[in-house]
């Protein structure tokens, strides 16, 4: 049995395979009726799922090379994010930007379009430089924006429905510092000045208490000092006391009494303090999350943030004391890019990721937020909850029918296929 992180998803594989090497992941795919690779299964929906062939790259790791001049970075795809970062700080190299989760896995994260926050940095794929990936006959071949462009076009973002990525080559950065200062703050004052900060600011976000008005807002700013973390014993209490032991008893409380959620809500929002400090760019990005949840996000037009964030305030006042989400919504910001099927594919991209404790009513909400955001053109994040078809889709990717050219051209038989890919890219 495989259970990914949230707890949504999981099945019973007929075989799970553990390659260690090329030659063994395309024996796996050869000898494959219907073959996934699974990640590390930090998804919200059934897209890892496998239900015949699992292929495990839990062995298949490790940067291959590094060229510290170049920045070109070739790592394996069943690579943790957390373990290709501490690989990366001790060359003395960085990914240009990241999320806040590091437990998926290099080539997971690329596959789903996953991002960080900066008005001036794209999605995680865009760092791609060249893939290589293992296809339904056998085959390696490698893609790049000179080298089967089409293909590389598609695999960036790929979903898993290409091939099954080998390596990946990225365009590293410098190790940098980074200036962190995250403050409470109230959300009709930090929306009046978003536009200024995105404008300003290497990375900000906010995270909000949807029943109330107060935010948490996050700056992230490069700096050539020296890095000042926060010590040791103050980490502990912040992140693992506050943030997780101390919030997971507040959402236990409110799984029992749900009557009491929007007031634990307030109240959460009203215990946050100021919080300055200064480290290497992978420990401010990437925060510990122990309490688990349920995830949707969807990326829309960036000056359409305002109009949905007022609308999720409206339908937030009217919904009944189970309905209420414990778990802040986040809100980021991603620069347009030309992958086919990115979220921010061809316009400026605000996030909006809306969550809830597991165990707890999430679908009212959710389904709200869902039909909001269909209004002003939102694509679902690939590997979190949505309930978007192939026929939903297609007109919100300009290169939808392009992909599904190149999938056809490359896996005509729909090895790598699953119930979820058929629910988004057809069957």
């Amino acid at each position: 049995m495989w259970t990914n992180w949230a707890r949504t998803a999981s099945c019973t594989p007929v075989r799970v395979v553990h390659p260690s090497s090329t030659d063994e992941i395309a024996a796996a795919v050869l000898s494959a009726g219907r073959v996934r690779a699974r990640g590390s299964g930090h998804s919200f929906n059934d897209i890892a799922v496998a239900p015949e062939t699992a292929l495990d790259l839990d062995r298949w790791t490790g940067i291959v090379r590094a060229d510290t001049e170049t920045g070109l970075v070739t790592v394996r795809a069943g690579t943790p994010l957390w373990s290709f970062n501490a690989d990366l700080h001790r060359l003395g190299m960085a990914m240009p930007n990241l999320g806040d989760i590091d437990a998926q896995t290099v080539a997971g994260a690329v596959s789903t379009s996953t991002h960080g926050t900066g008005a001036k940095l794209g999605v995680l794929a865009t760092a791609i430089e060249s893939l290589d990936l293992v296809l339904a006959d056998g085959s390696l071949t490698t893609c790049s924006r000179t080298e089967r462009p089409d293909l590389f076009n598609a695999a960036r973002v790929g979903l898993g429905a290409l091939g099954v990525i080998s390596t990946l080559t990225l365009r590293c950065v410098p190790s940098f510092v980074l200036q962190a200062q995250e403050s409470p703050g109230r959300l009709d004052a930090v929306l009046e000045q978003f536009d200024d900060l995105c404008a300003v600011e290497d990375h900000v976000e906010f995270h909000w208490f949807t029943h109330s008005d107060r935010v948490i807002l996050k700056r992230n700013n490069r700096i050539t000092s020296q890095a000042r973390p926060l010590s040791k014993l103050r980490q502990t209490w912040e992140y693992e006391v506050m943030e997780n032991a101390a919030f997971g008893a507040v959402t236990k409380v409110a799984r029992k009494f749900p009557r009491y959620t929007k007031r634990l809500n307030e109240f959460c929002g009203s215990m946050i303090s100021e919080r300055s400090y200064s480290d290497y760019s992978h420990n401010v990005f990437v925060t510990p999350r122990r309490v688990r949840f349920v995830e949707t996000e969807f990326s829309i037009p960036r000056e359409t943030l305002l109009d949905v964030i007022g609308e999720l305030r409206a339908v937030a006042s009217k919904l009944g004391d189970r309905d209420h989400l414990i778990v802040p919504c986040e809100v980021r910001v991603a620069q347009a890019d030309d992958i086919w099927l990115s979220t921010a594919n061809g316009r400026d991209t605000a996030y909006i990721s809306m969550h809830q404790a597991l165990g707890m009513q999430y679908k009212t909400f959710f389904d709200a937020y869902a039909s909001i955001a269909a209004s002003v053109g939102g694509r679902p994040h690939w590997g979190k909850m949505h309930d978007l078809t192939a026929t939903d889709l297609r007109p919100l990717y300009p290169h939808f029918d392009d992909f599904l050219r190149v999938r056809d051209e490359v896996d005509p038989n729909r090895t790598f296929s699953n119930a979820y890919l058929d629910r988004v890219l057809g069957t």
